[in-house]
């Protein structure tokens, strides 16, 4: 009988000290903390206007507030339980459509729009309503675009979800996390399986095709009978999608995670035997296994999309948008165009000014290298199937894929297989050791070998 991932790492000291590495998501490459203030905003602006109209785009907008913080989040927000705060940043975010529409529009219809925060759900549904409308306004939406928003259950009531149908939703996206009250309450983040039950019928009822859940492993005081737990409930719900991460635990990132005590978070070959349950139910429910984290329906478009060889990874995770242009509204906001990554300005504050002014808000970013490109384009292969071939890789990057096939060869061979292994034409990361594909990843990411980042955990 062949060994579970689990079992076999455990079996291994190298592949069970890998586990205790701190290594990138990689959802990106190169990773933000290699952004630079040499990537500004006239240099954007020359991306911009180099758009073709054949060049279809995606949009993300940041909303960087919360009504209450939560001590696991590790994104760009605040909470406030004052809206004239939330108002003033609304009337920036659409001056920057605004901005950013009279560079871009007639180069590209829009394909997907992503609301992230934060929690965009706190909007009122006034609020909600006007941004849907500036958007179609000032940008070519395309009919079929795909419209995903982060639906916070605490927000949540019938007229908000009135507004987010009348935007035009395709997918709700909703954090779980765990369902069992303490750690809920470790986590500051109380919410009854029935109150989300109830958006996610909510949602369903206005013609929402596609729910998300998002489940976390790895948090205070949860045990495999909890994620166990969690997951029978999750599965109740019959989501389209399900994402299992794993808590990254970065106090000296987020300080606020520091309300959460070390002592009560599972050790690393817990978080593995956790990963690995909620894996097991998930698919034995009958949902595709999708790269590292991820789990759909058979029929879903995500899982068509890693069946057919189009699934790709961003910020958002994984994702079947194939769009090469994405562009961040919002503080903190990251945009993908085909020459490099650009963020905009991340405090609130400096962000509204500099949008006031009619400026783009580029802070910093990187423009791609072919070597970036290659090891960006093998890290993602990775992530998304687990491997790579090596006649694409040169045939797409030249003398840039020939090094890195050796690299790859060095890797395989030096490791006697067990993180890589040489399959035909194809460089393939073993069945047992995918859960450790992020550490396998870091292999070619050349800045880790002198960058001073710390990230979180592998599994």
């Amino acid at each position: 009988m062949q060994k579970t991932a689990a079992a076999a790492i455990d079996t291994d000291p190298e592949l069970t000290a890998m586990l205790r590495e701190n290594v990138p998501r990689y959802t990106s490459y190169p990773t933000a903390p290699q952004f630079h203030p040499g990537v500004d905003a006239g240099l954007v602006r020359n991306w911009m206007e180099t758009l073709q109209s054949d060049h279809e785009l995606s949009l993300y907008l940041h909303v960087p507030y919360c009504h209450k913080l939560c001590w696991f989040c590790a994104c760009h927000t605040k909470h406030t339980r004052h809206y004239t705060r939330v108002a003033t940043f609304l009337h920036a975010l659409h001056r920057e459509i605004e901005t950013v529409a009279a560079l871009v529009r007639g180069k590209g219809g829009v394909r997907a729009i992503h609301f992230g925060g934060g929690s965009p759900t706190m909007l009122t549904p006034e609020d909600i309503l006007a941004l849907g409308k500036a958007l179609r306004e000032w940008f070519d939406v395309l009919p079929d675009a795909c419209i995903s928003v982060e639906v916070e259950p605490n927000d949540i009531d019938e007229a908000r979800l009135d507004a987010l149908a009348a935007i035009g939703m395709t997918r709700a996206s909703l954090g779980v996390q765990d369902f069992h009250p303490k750690v809920q309450k470790a986590i500051n983040r109380e919410q009854s399986f029935l109150q989300t039950k109830a958006v996610v019928d909510g949602v369903r009822a206005r013609g929402a095709k596609s729910v998300n859940l998002d489940l976390l492993y790895g948090l205070p005081h949860q045990t495999l009978e909890s994620v166990g737990v969690t997951v029978a409930k999750a599965l109740t719900l019959a989501p389209e999608r399900i994402a299992l991460f794993g808590y990254a635990h970065v106090p000296w990132f987020k300080k606020h995670q520091t309300m959460i005590d070390e002592a009560w978070l599972p050790d690393s070959a817990e978080r593995l035997a956790q990963s690995q349950l909620a894996a097991r139910l998930i698919v034995g429910a009958g949902y595709e296994a999708i790269g590292l984290d991820h789990f759909a329906k058979p029929d879903d478009l995500l899982a068509i999309a890693a069946r057919t060889g189009g699934l790709r990874r961003n910020f958002q995770g994984y994702t079947e948008d194939n769009c090469q242009t994405l562009i961040g509204l919002g503080p903190s906001s990251i945009s993908r165009f085909r020459q490099g990554y650009a963020q905009n300005i991340v405090a609130t504050g400096e962000y509204e000014k500099a949008v006031i002014a009619g400026q783009l808000v580029t802070a910093r970013g990187i423009e791609f290298s072919i070597d970036d490109l290659a090891r960006g384009w093998i890290i993602e292969r990775l992530m998304c199937n687990f491997g790579f071939s090596a006649l694409d890789l040169v045939e797409r990057f030249g003398k840039a894929g020939q090094r890195l096939l050796c690299q790859a060869s060095r890797l395989a061979i030096g490791g006697s297989g067990r993180l890589l292994k040489l399959d035909g034409d194809s460089f393939i990361v073993p069945q047992e050791s995918r859960p450790l594909v992020r550490t396998v990843a870091a292999k070619f990411d050349k800045y880790l070998e002198t960058g001073t980042i710390r990230y979180s955990l592998a599994v």
